[in-house]
């Protein structure tokens, strides 16, 4: 009798603050509980994930001295830590974007781990999700341009933006201390929005079948 095996993929779910004292940690720790106690009782393909910690990379600014676009291969650049960060990368078929707004932007450390490469991340699938006062739109929408525009990626409509719910929480969130989040408490921080973040994971998972 012939069984079908369901195929595995691998994701990356990526921190993108690098602030010293941050709640980037936290607040990606959430949405990937939150993706992986949805995934455990829904059809579809078997995850591998990778949390990948942007300040934990130490990658200089951009010092390549040849163009993303045209390299190929990790053999290719010139550094062995972009050679790393080319293979790690490479060996992902999807990513999941987590990442503060910095002055209605990009955090700098973030678009540099980008920018260093180009035909890794190209037509894989990815999603958004930002946070700040305010949901982190603009940076959602800045990020939403340069995966989908810049580097060719293939980029979930729908971004999730997670607003602050109060200044106590932004006051915790800026000190680092923790936010009480949580993957199945429905009287945490956020709950509300975790139905958005499944949703928005299930129509990035499509674009893997």
């Amino acid at each position: 009798m012939n069984m079908s095996i369901r195929p595995t993929f691998k994701v990356g779910i990526i921190i993108g603050s690098q602030r010293v004292v941050r709640a980037g940690p936290q607040i990606t720790d959430f949405v990937l509980d939150t993706i992986k106690t949805h995934h455990a009782t829904a059809d579809g393909p078997d995850i591998a994930f990778d949390v990948i910690d942007i300040a934990a990379l130490n990658l200089p600014l951009f010092d390549e001295p040849g163009v993303p676009q045209k390299i190929t291969s990790p053999e290719g650049y010139a550094h062995e830590h972009t050679r790393q960060w080319s293979r790690r990368v490479a060996a992902l078929d999807a990513f999941v974007f987590v990442s503060p707004q910095y002055n209605w932007g990009i955090p700098a450390g973030l678009k540099n781990a980008i920018d260093y490469l180009f035909n890794e991340w190209k037509g894989k699938p990815a999603m958004v999700v930002t946070y700040g006062g305010h949901g982190g739109d603009k940076c959602a929408a800045q990020l939403k341009t340069v995966l989908g525009g810049g580097i060719d990626m293939r980029v979930a409509e729908t971004a999730v933006n997670l607003s602050f719910p109060g200044r106590e929480f932004l006051v915790k969130a800026a000190t680092g201390k923790p936010l009480g989040l949580s993957a199945s408490d429905d009287a945490s921080p956020w709950a509300d929005q975790r139905g958005k973040i499944v949703g928005v994971w299930e129509d990035m998972v499509k674009m893997l079948a």
